[in-house]
């Protein structure tokens, strides 16, 4: 990629004995350098790149009044009220530092330097020229794994940044935040499986999952949840942050948060609504819950006299059903009509679909 270079803009103000430095690069120097500069005169230089770049400043020459920790000239390098360098002499001593072949980097995009002479001068001292130019701030490697900018990849470009987000992924509003569109899955089977996103591993931040888990009429939901149970929470507010809510019908349960999972939750729905809103921070691993449907329940019948039913089971629930047959002699009677077998079923309302039929004697003639 290629950088085009902003023009040096200079503006001095020597009366007020300012200059303001802009652009991409530049140099600074003692008055009347490279002759002696003059006594009681003090200069401030404001060295401003664009957003995105740093500066650096080095001294190519440096020739000033040594003094006990720089009391009489100096020159001071400064940002934002924190002083990066204080230099005089023209030697490095105990008390005295000269920048050398020192580069001074600043943490953001300006700087200032200060030069003071003060009253006298022992001897006469040519100052110093320095010089400065804009740099690159990558941005995605300066921070720490707990202060990531971008949730998931960083790019850095010449002046700034940009982050992305894996497949499946959309970048929140933020620009750096990586969300999931967690709201179109609708469950029919009469049980499953569902769990935050990519559970057991951190949840997206920044997203609003809602999960519909809806079966036949006359079936009930309930609802375990997994003992792997990790959703951000608070010491003193319960789930301000994230949180996971279950909608039955008219019935809410929850919010849930924390690591320890909610109990078995019976409804008496056959839809239920999974809610699970997380914020813009965290590493929580999530969640992941089983469902299954229980059918309304129908009285065992009783076998009528010389008959059959299959299948024998302790008990009935909606949708299962019995065939009734008679003993060999015997076929069965229904509404007025002989049958070899009949048919009842469990309704959504807990009754069955037909009363038991009656056996009938047959003789070996009758068809």
């Amino acid at each position: 990629m290629s950088l085009l270079l902003a023009p040096l803009l200079v503006s001095v103000v020597v009366d007020a004995q300012l200059v303001s430095l802009a652009g991409m690069y530049g140099s600074l120097h003692s008055p009347n350098f490279p002759e002696p500069y003059p006594r009681e005169t003090e200069l401030h230089w404001n060295i401003s790149v664009p957003d995105g770049f740093q500066i650096k400043l080095y001294f190519s020459h440096f020739d000033m009044e040594p003094s006990y920790l720089c009391e009489y000239d100096y020159v001071k390098v400064e940002t934002e009220g924190e002083v990066l360098a204080l230099f005089c002499g023209t030697q490095e001593t105990d008390t005295e530092v000269v920048p050398a072949q020192q580069v001074i980097t600043s943490p953001r995009n300006s700087l200032s330097v200060l030069f003071s002479s003060d009253f006298s001068n022992e001897e006469r001292y040519s100052g110093f020229m320095a010089h400065y130019s804009a740099v690159d701030i990558d941005e995605c490697n300066d921070r720490s794994d707990e202060d990531l900018l971008c949730d998931h990849f960083c790019h850095n470009y010449i002046g700034g940044y940009y982050c992305s987000c894996r497949y499946g992924y959309l970048l929140h509003t933020d620009n750096r935040t990586c969300r999931v569109e967690c709201s179109d899955a609708v469950f029919r089977e009469r049980s499953g499986i569902l769990s935050s996103v990519d559970f057991p591993a951190p949840y997206p931040k920044s997203s609003e999952c809602l999960y519909r888990i809806e079966v036949e009429l006359g079936f009930r939901l309930r609802i375990q949840f997994d003992p792997t149970f990790d959703v951000e929470d608070h010491p003193d507010v319960i789930c301000p942050y994230d949180y996971v809510k279950i909608r039955a019908g008219s019935r809410e349960f929850g919010p849930f948060c924390g690591d320890q999972p909610p109990g078995l939750i019976e409804t008496d729905s056959n839809n239920v609504t999974v809610i699970f809103h997380s914020d813009n921070s965290g590493e929580n691993l999530g969640w992941s819950l089983t469902y299954t449907a229980t059918g309304s329940q129908c009285p065992v019948p009783e076998i009528p006299p010389n008959g059959l039913l299959n299948p024998v089971q302790s008990g009935y629930s909606f949708k299962d059903h019995i065939l009734f047959s008679c003993e060999p002699g015997y076929r069965i009677l229904k509404d007025g009509e002989f049958l070899d077998h009949f048919q009842v079923d469990c309704q959504a309302d807990g009754s069955w679909s037909s009363s038991a039929p009656q056996c009938q004697k047959t003789d070996s003639t009758r068809r």
